[in-house]
């Protein structure tokens, strides 16, 4: 998959329908409004006291109904809730024809991800992926791809969150072992990152930590696994630990080493010089962008994929 280069857009408006305005939807409906050829038709949520926050705070329609909703005819529908919902929502955005875009992970399991697959084959569909249209990523897989880092020898993903949920992230279902966790909210990014530049994984090994309380969600895990090269992945995640959150994704060359931290740094080091970080010029379209022109997305087929590897990671 490709990201394509800046382009000069059509005239027309892409519209959109948002269904979820919690914290990860607040921020889709914040980069709708600051661009300058996206626009929102309406959104709709459950909750009632923050669909209005939201309409008010951001100047859109909001609906008291998913009927009202469709009936704005927007280009694309986002799915913004809870995993479990993402299913449902989406076959009935795909019967009325609206492509989709929808919140990761895909769904609450493999099994639901496929038939999301299945349900919208007649529509395009997206998945938010915000770092598939970073320039920090572009980077690194133009540093991969030419050899730059030399041969690539290993691959580490570290996680690490001195409480979960974060403080910011409060909401009844992101604890849950049913839906929560960090393995289903972080790792389906790294994962689609390493996809995106690697290829495919396969998980040789893995061991997932549980609390007792059965209703609640993953405190750690640890997994070995491979990209289809034979390059080893080594996944790893805590949380309740005594430090400040941080997640870094390695890129380990004969050359030279690559980093990814906490989502927008990337710094790269050598045995000689040690690490350094390093700025990176906005050089790749947004995800609106690729909407816009529906090219350089991450279908659901591929959302379906990481789904797989996410449902391995949550077995004990």
């Amino acid at each position: 998959m490709a990201i394509t280069p800046r382009t000069k857009w059509r005239n027309s408006m892409t519209t959109y329908a948002i269904i979820g305005t919690g914290v990860v939807g607040e921020r889709i409906i914040h980069q709708i409004s600051q661009h300058g050829t996206s626009s929102i038709t309406a959104i709709y949520d459950e909750n009632t006291a923050r669909l209005q926050q939201m309409a008010q705070k951001y100047n859109v329609p909001a609906v008291s109904s998913l009927e009202e909703l469709f009936a704005t005819k927007p280009d694309w529908v986002y799915i913004g809730t809870p995993p479990v919902s993402h299913g449902p929502l989406a076959k009935l955005a795909a019967q009325q024809g609206f492509n989709i875009l929808c919140e990761k992970p895909l769904a609450h399991d493999a099994v639901d991800g496929q038939q999301m697959v299945e349900d919208t084959e007649a529509v395009q569909t997206a998945m938010h992926f915000p770092m598939m249209y970073s320039p920090i990523v572009h980077r690194l897989k133009q540093a991969v791809d030419t050899k730059e880092l030399g041969e690539i020898v290993r691959i580490e993903l570290h996680t690490h969150f001195p409480v979960w949920p974060r403080p910011w992230q409060q909401n009844p279902w992101i604890a849950s072992r049913e839906q929560g966790g960090f393995i289903r909210e972080i790792f389906p990014h790294y994962f689609q990152l390493t996809h995106h530049i690697f290829g495919d994984i396969s998980i040789e090994a893995h061991q997932t930590v549980y609390p007792e309380d059965v209703t609640l969600c993953e405190t750690a895990v640890t997994a070995l696994a491979k990209t289809a090269t034979g390059i080893p992945f080594v996944a790893n995640a805590a949380a309740g630990i005594a430090q400040q959150e941080r997640i870094d994704y390695k890129v380990y060359g004969t050359k030279k080493s690559m980093l990814i931290r906490n989502w927008g740094e990337l710094w790269e080091m050598t045995s000689q010089e040690g690490e350094k970080q390093i700025t990176v010029e906005q050089t790749v379209d947004s995800l609106l962008d690729a909407c816009e022109v529906r090219q350089g997305l991450v279908t659901f087929e591929e959302g379906a994929k990481i789904q797989t590897w996410i449902d391995q990671l949550l077995q004990a």
